[in-house]
């Protein structure tokens, strides 16, 4: 395996998605600000787009892709695994989707109890959250394809399946002067339908080396116990960002339209933890279980200082420069039509605290998959579960004093939590080590990120003018800052040894 070019690979696909993502959002922006049509869409949004990034990102090749990659060389085992696996999957959901459509608002007034005093708000995010919650049964099972393919070193397909759902967003965002206040009704159809459409197209591809068959008598084993047990904390552990944001999500619905903001300046950061963290934990996890299986101590020592290393050289960077100009990246993106200048403030803010956290938010996906490769979910899920409690503690405590803007500094500073026991634990099992390499290299990108800060603050500032929230084409200058500090920083990064291009062909 070739750690970089599978990254990139993977990276690619995710990035276009990503983009298309922003494209649905500036035109959601546009079209719904950030009023009740648009807290009440995100919310019903934001549950199947958790449980989206909880079972795709990662999260569900944790339990699977360890244990139906031990079985390979057994065909026919590798199979019946998986299909009692897809059975099971199968069952449970439709069981769980038919719950929660029953007692939905109920379920409701749990993730948005501050939409309680407003009628009209609460009916219509029920509403809207029973349209797109069967998307949940096709994405998981999209994912465990996924998780399939990706054990087969597969990363492509499985990393262009989300692409689907913003391009049927996009379309239906495109009739929104017609639709009007109908939007986010055809909005939340396209997110289920986009489900199906995903699960089919994935469908296409894994065949070749897995077909599903429906079984009503399912052989519950020993390794399909195991894998259950694994699941839940997997899940929790793995996906302990976007729970710690579901959360903030919550308590965020006491105040008008911090839901909105709180999505808007999601979104900006999410690009790069799917790259620095999500994409690089999912594409060295089935070599490095191979290479823990095999106790191949070199190679494992290997990948994890390069995954490691990699992640921070793409995450320290990203903060940086979202620091230094998270108020402009807002406005270009999203500072249209109904996003005022408030929205386009209050978003900067939020924006501003996540991207302190970006760097511990990779680590934690990069830190769990060194556990997870191990067979080992127990650690990574009691680490975040302190973590979510911290993160509740902290927001409830200060959220009447300071607002919404706590839910980004809670989340950060779980975060950092979090990732610090990670590694403090990995370290205590024996788990990791630093190589002779590392501590050189992280030197070197500290110092590359710094030096193109200063050059990235220069270029803000010298478009300062073209970036204001009136500026129609100021999203042109903010692309064309963004690539020349990309290259800046390439170039400063490669001038001082911070990455060698021999890095690129390197095999793991």
């Amino acid at each position: 395996m070739n750690l970089i070019k599978s990254t990139s690979t993977f990276s690619f696909f995710t990035i276009i998605s990503r983009l298309l993502g922003y494209l649905r959002d500036i035109l959601i922006a546009v079209f719904l600000g950030t009023g009740i049509l648009a807290d009440a869409f995100f919310v019903a949004f934001r549950i199947p787009n958790t449980f989206r990034r909880l079972f795709s990102e990662g999260t569900f090749n944790a339990a699977f892709v360890p244990s139906y990659s031990s079985l390979l060389n057994k065909k026919k085992e590798a199979q019946n695994f998986a299909n009692s696996i897809f059975n099971l999957l199968t069952l449970g959901l439709i069981i769980l989707v038919l719950i929660v459509e029953i007692l939905m608002p109920l379920f409701v007034y749990l993730i948005a109890p501050g939409f309680e005093g407003d009628y009209d708000k609460m009916e219509l995010a029920i509403t809207l959250t029973r349209i797109t919650f069967p998307f949940l049964i096709f994405i998981s099972l999209a994912s465990f394809f996924s998780a399939i393919l990706n054990s087969h070193n597969k990363f492509a397909i499985a990393s262009a399946a989300p692409i689907i759902l913003n391009i049927l967003l996009i379309g239906v965002l495109l009739f929104a002067k017609i639709l009007d206040d109908n939007l986010v009704y055809y909005l939340s159809y396209a997110v289920t339908i986009s489900g199906v459409v995903q699960f089919i197209f994935l469908y296409f591809f894994v065949k070749k080396n897995f077909s599903p068959k429906i079984k009503f008598k399912i052989n519950i084993n020993k390794k399909i116990k195991n894998f259950f047990k694994k699941l839940l904390p997997s899940i929790f552990s793995s996906g302990v960002t976007q729970i710690n944001i579901l959360v903030g999500t919550i308590i965020a619905s006491f105040q008008a339209s911090a839901v909105s903001y709180l999505y808007y300046a999601d979104r900006v950061y999410q690009i790069n933890l799917a790259i620095a963290g999500i994409a690089i934990g999912t594409v060295i996890l089935p070599q490095l279980s191979k290479y823990v299986k095999s106790q191949n101590k070199d190679k494992i020592n290997l990948i994890q200082n390069k995954a490691l290393e990699l992640s921070l050289f793409l995450s320290i960077p990203a903060t940086v420069a979202l620091l230094i100009a998270s108020e402009e990246i807002i406005s270009s993106l999203f500072g249209y039509g109904s996003f005022d200048e408030l929205s386009v403030k209050n978003s900067a803010k939020a924006l501003f605290y996540f991207a302190i956290g970006l760097p511990a938010f990779s680590l934690i996906k990069v830190f769990s998959t060194f556990f997870f490769a191990r067979h080992n979910t127990k650690i990574p899920f009691y680490i975040s579960l302190l973590s979510v409690l911290l993160n509740i503690f902290i927001s409830v405590i200060f959220f009447k004093q300071i607002g919404f803007i706590i839910i980004p500094i809670a989340t950060t500073t779980s975060s950092w939590f979090n990732a610090l026991l990670l590694f403090i634990f990995l370290k205590k099992e024996s788990f990791f080590n630093f190589n002779h390499v590392f501590i050189d290299r992280l030197i070197k990108i500290l110092t590359a990120s710094v030096i193109m800060g200063i050059f990235f603050n220069y270029i803000i500032y010298f478009f300062n003018n073209e970036l204001s929230y009136q500026e129609n084409f100021k999203a042109i200058y903010l692309v064309g800052a963004v690539i020349t500090g990309l290259i800046f920083y390439f170039f400063i990064a490669v001038l001082i040894k911070a990455f060698k291009r021999t890095d690129i062909n390197l095999n793991y």
